[in-house]
């Protein structure tokens, strides 16, 4: 697990454990899967926070959003990114994002371009299992679905005819169309479904809320670890660990990553 610029890069076991834990404020009942095209397979040498980044600078600069427009990156070598908030609908595809969680995973998958490695099939079907799981979703091609499949200028779900794109595209798990999902994709997610262990949530051992003006969010519990963010007066806050470092006593604000904040300022 690593964290980044306010993205958190983990393996599939990690954003199971993960996902236990995120307590979204809007409902989710729509899993969108796409793919990047750009970047693709040849843009990726263990550089995931820079793909990250140059998402974000592009979705931000060129479509006015105000963040990366996904919820989730997947990568080749089978590690998946935390990206948009998922108390935050995605802009990923028009139609289907108000209860929607977006998918990118990075590669162009039209036949003949890039092929999927296995390391990347398997995460992104234990994603796609992993968030059925959490939000209670029955994998159909009605809670798992492909960008292809909504028409781009009216939102609506036409199943690919009209103004669409092909994302995630023709070599994608056998194919973009709703018969290739329901023949080879959605049986796959079924099957980790049916298999994957259930994570256990961490367990929250205090909470408090912040009494300084800014709190520095660090990557170890020391004063030297980097600092990942900044906490106001009044942020409400729970941990799950406690350590000692530089002499100071610090809680790990986060479930699952390495977050840290002293514990000092905390009342």
């Amino acid at each position: 697990m690593r964290t980044e610029d306010g993205f958190t890069l983990l393996n599939a076991d990690e954003f199971a454990a993960r996902l236990a834990t995120i307590q979204p404020q809007r409902a989710i009942r729509v899993i969108q899967n796409h793919h990047t095209w750009r970047p693709n397979y040849t843009s990726f040498h263990d550089n995931h926070f820079n793909l990250l980044r140059g998402m974000r600078t592009s979705h931000m600069r060129d479509r006015h959003w105000t963040d990366i427009g996904q919820t989730l990156t997947t990568f080749p070598d089978g590690t998946v990114a935390l990206c948009r908030s998922f108390d935050v609908a995605p802009a990923c595809a028009k139609g289907a994002n108000t209860h929607g969680v977006c998918i990118e995973h990075v590669g162009d998958f039209d036949t003949g371009a890039d092929v999927m490695t296995d390391a990347h099939r398997e995460l992104i079907l234990r994603v796609n299992a992993a968030l059925c799981d959490r939000f209670k979703l029955v994998p159909s091609t009605a809670s798992i679905v492909y960008h292809h499949w909504f028409d781009l200028e009216s939102g609506a779900r036409t199943n690919g005819t009209g103004t669409v794109k092909s994302c995630p595209r023709t070599g994608f798990f056998g194919g973009n169309s709703v018969h290739d999902a329901e023949l080879e994709f959605i049986p796959e997610v079924k099957a980790r479904l049916n298999t994957a262990p259930r994570p256990v949530a961490p367990v929250a051992i205090g909470r408090g809320t912040v009494n300084v003006d800014s709190l520095n969010v660090r990557e170890r519990p020391s004063r030297s670890g980097r600092i990942l963010r900044q906490l106001a007066r009044g942020t409400a806050v729970t941990w799950f660990e406690q350590a000692t470092g530089d002499g100071l006593l610090w809680n790990r604000i986060s479930p699952a990553a390495q977050e840290w904040v002293a514990a000092s300022f905390i009342r």
